[in-house]
């Protein structure tokens, strides 16, 4: 039987909010191992000068321990 844990973490990017995904999930698969799935929380995006600069991800990941 697997455990599975869920972790918390927050993403920008500068290109787009599937950007600032893959960066959450490349970021935590630094320390983290056997993770399995990613959800999109919420998403936000700065503006200025009335154009989007950067996109922001809050994602949850869930990886197996045990």
């Amino acid at each position: 039987m697997s455990i599975i844990k869920v972790i918390e973490v927050l993403a920008t990017s500068d290109e787009s909010f599937e950007a600032a995904t893959k960066k959450a999930v490349s970021e935590a698969a630094k320390t983290v191992k056997n993770i399995k799935s990613v959800y999109v929380k919420d998403m936000n995006a700065k503006v200025e000068n009335g154009n989007l600069v950067s996109y922001g991800v809050t994602a949850k990941i869930s990886f197996t321990i045990g």
